[in-house]
């Protein structure tokens, strides 16, 4: 691996079964990422206990299965470093570090903690964990010394605590070891779960990574479409109907064309959600196939995962003991 190369940390938490929402949102940016960059991709079943603590019997499944998920989409073990959070325990140390240090104003103003505090109300996170969230994300991002993090404008606010705990070590400790890590702004199209609203499991509005064929069917041809348009003569209005949107991300040349006979009412919502269900079928029964197949090798995954541990750990260590060094500890 060249080290030359500039840094980069992101994760996912193992709460479910991985869906198109994270492939738009994060993996298809991964690939390209691991081109460039020096990327450590991290399981964060931490980060997944927080919400998850009354129920934890699933997460370590989900570690496995989104993995296969993560190598079947195009991550790449010889250019990417996957481990998983809990298996190096660096990572709570330096939170413990980061977290004498943090303001508790910081953390109950971040509006991110507040509104996850309504979103989640039924897994009930109002909790000292949850509420030190983003310093577990710093210590996280600081241990490896990321330069940027790839996130959405939403997830701004905690790169920018983590920032702010950076500079506060450094002005208190006054030596400087920290990088302040930028923000790698992710575009994100416009990509709703089938109903119109967030695409997520708890709504059951999603189209998981590894869909079988007669699943995919029923929930493609059950997607929410222009509410406007009630017969097929109708003109449509593609602007605001989901199935466009799904169109634009999965079978973009066609885009133009499907617009045009939406607007002129030349095909009816349910041809055009069928013509839809051909183009995500054919996306995603290549990278199920490989998924079944990786599962299928029986220690390949933890093999994986045990090399990105040895790795990660390697680096964390280092981090952690000039932290040490400087706290005389």
């Amino acid at each position: 691996m060249n080290t030359s190369r500039k840094v980069i940390l992101s994760g996912m938490r193992p709460t479910g079964n991985l869906h198109l929402g994270h492939w738009v949102g994060a993996l298809s940016n991964w690939i390209e990422l691991q081109k460039e960059y020096k990327c450590f991709f991290m399981v964060a079943d931490w980060h997944a206990l927080m919400s998850e603590y009354k129920n934890t019997t699933f997460i370590k499944k989900y570690i496995f299965d989104n993995v296969a998920d993560w190598l079947s989409y195009g991550v790449n073990p010889q250019k990417s470093i996957i481990f998983v959070q809990s298996q190096v325990l660096e990572h709570l140390e330096l939170f413990m570090i980061l977290s004498a240090l943090t303001p508790l104003g910081w953390l109950s103003r971040c509006p991110t903690f507040k509104e996850q505090v309504i979103q989640l109300k039924e897994k009930d996170v109002n909790t000292y964990a949850f509420l030190g969230y983003p310093v577990l994300q710093a210590a996280d991002i600081v241990l490896y010394k990321a330069n940027s993090v790839p996130v959405g404008e939403d997830q701004l606010p905690h790169l920018e605590l983590c920032r702010e705990i950076v500079r506060r070590f450094h002005f208190i400790y006054k030596k400087k070891i920290f990088i302040e890590p930028k923000a790698l702004l992710t575009k994100t199209p416009r990509f709703l779960g089938l109903d119109g609203r967030k695409m997520s499991k708890s709504y059951d509005n999603y189209i998981s990574l590894s869909e079988d064929d007669e699943n995919l069917q029923r929930k493609v041809l059950s997607m929410f479409t222009d509410p406007a348009r009630k017969r097929k003569d109708d003109p449509g209005h593609p602007d605001i109907c989901n199935v466009f949107s799904y169109y634009s991300i999965f079978k973009e040349d066609l885009k133009d064309e499907v617009y045009d006979w939406c607007v002129k009412a030349k095909k009816g919502c349910q041809e055009c959600k069928t013509i839809l269900l051909k183009y995500i079928k054919d996306f995603i029964a290549p990278h199920r196939e490989m998924k079944r197949q990786i599962l299928k090798k029986k220690h390949y995954i933890d093999d994986i995962l045990q090399e990105g541990r040895k790795k990660a750990k390697k680096i964390a260590s280092q981090t952690l003991d000039e932290v040490k060094e400087i706290l005389k500890l």
